[in-house]
């Protein structure tokens, strides 16, 4: 229900936006470029589709592996005390924890690639949990959540983008990105524990909080010690050690128990295939009315309302010039990217808005993205409180993201 507002909303602004252009500006070429951008926008959203289908086999595949040779049971074992606690209506040691736990790891990781499939694997064992299938669990909810604040330990892609645009040291944002996305994750989580009347002073719950802080800064306290231009590769490494040990130890630990990996493999694909085409709708829909609201210009007015109201208050207004970046980050983790590099093209990948613009785009995860791939896959069209209490987590990450641009490099 609430995505249905969002996107009316979303078309009707676009519209009006357009029309003062064209009754007022007399931009005649307004309507042309919004109508563009949807048939675009529809365009990218099958291609992403298509092009998750090779991506969505491979992991389903490889995770079909580790089932069938028990280690996603052993992960299942290992998570159980914590995620028992947040979410409480899932059976204990059902395989879906362990599900959540590799997506929740592959995100930390910052392997996209990773993430997402395991993530829908996870979304499809929680729908099997669900009684009502056209509207979305408490634990769905839970699980969504923590995929939009989009806790990162390893932040590769934006520091790819920042050498590549020629930054001095590509891995200056590294630290702000890593406290601002655990403060974005730390919101989503205490948001829908409020909603949910799931109790996080639980000793379990702590302790666990306790040590997931306790990894962030030994990361932090590791990393320091490295020389700065070696930070990327060696985050890179990790990261992609890491990844290919998961594999080789489902397929070894497959194999020794006598598992016929291949077939298992195959089983595994097929359903990757199937859970492409069932995003595909879903996909299309969001981004082209995202599109439309870019187009037609609103996000250029809405940044030009926030920069006026800004400035009314006498706040300082230096970090307005990466507010396109903060606006499109919930909207499209394309368009997200996009504003990061043309802020950086314009004012310097070592500028204060460059770098304020990469914390930005690290913070937090694409929201609506997230939205309509995830609940889409399954097909739940009723999100309940989903969308609030994932734009919470966002504005969190945003504004510590801000502030913390302002602390390491105004």
């Amino acid at each position: 229900m609430v995505l249905n507002y969002i996107w009316v909303a979303f078309l009707v602004i676009a519209f009006v936006v357009a029309c003062v252009q064209f009754l007022f500006f007399g931009n005649t070429q307004i309507f042309t470029d919004v109508i563009q951008a949807a048939f675009g926008s529809a365009k990218t959203g099958f291609e992403i589709s298509l092009g998750l289908t090779g991506v969505l086999s491979m992991w389903l595949g490889i995770m079909k592996i580790g089932e069938r040779g028990g280690v996603i049971q052993f992960f299942s074992r290992m998570v159980a005390p914590f995620f028992s606690k947040i979410f409480p209506d899932i059976p204990k040691n059902h395989p879906v924890m362990a599900s959540m736990f590799m997506n929740m790891s592959a995100n930390m990781l910052g392997l996209d690639n990773a993430a997402t499939p395991m993530g829908l694997k996870a979304m499809k064992e929680l729908q099997e949990l669900n009684p009502d299938k056209d509207t979305a669990s408490n634990p769905m909810i839970m699980f969504l959540v923590l995929n939009t604040a989009g806790l990162t330990l390893i932040p590769i892609s934006v520091m790819v983008y920042r050498a590549q645009l020629g930054a001095v040291n590509p891995a200056d944002v590294f630290l702000p990105i890593l406290l601002s996305t655990f403060f974005a994750a730390l919101t989503g989580l205490i948001s829908v524990s409020i909603v949910q009347k799931i109790n996080l002073f639980n000793k379990t719950v702590l302790l666990t909080l306790l040590g997931l802080t306790s990894i962030i800064a030994g990361i932090i306290f590791f990393l320091s010690g490295l020389p700065k231009e070696k930070i990327a590769d060696y985050s890179a490494f990790a990261a992609n050690f890491i990844l290919f040990s998961i594999i080789i130890s489902f397929v070894l630990r497959a194999f020794v128990k006598k598992v016929n990996v291949y077939d298992a493999f195959i089983e595994g694909a097929k359903e990757g295939f199937q859970v492409a085409i069932g995003i595909i709708p879903y996909l299309i829909a969001i981004l082209v009315a995202i599109a439309m609201f870019r187009a037609s210009g609103a996000m250029t007015v809405l940044t030009d309302g926030i920069t006026w109201l800004v400035a009314l208050t006498g706040v300082n207004t230096d970090f307005v010039g990466a507010l396109p970046t903060a606006l499109m980050k919930p909207l499209s983790g394309s368009g997200a990217r996009g504003m990061m590099v043309d802020t950086m093209t314009l004012h310097g990948a070592d500028s204060f808005l460059g770098r304020l613009s990469c914390v930005i785009q690290g913070s937090t995860d694409t929201t609506f993205y997230i939205l309509a791939v995830y609940f889409g896959s399954v097909g739940i069209k009723n999100s309940r409180y989903a969308v609030v209490c994932g734009l919470l987590a966002d504005l969190a990450g945003i504004t510590a993201a801000i502030l913390l641009g302002y602390l390491f490099f105004h």
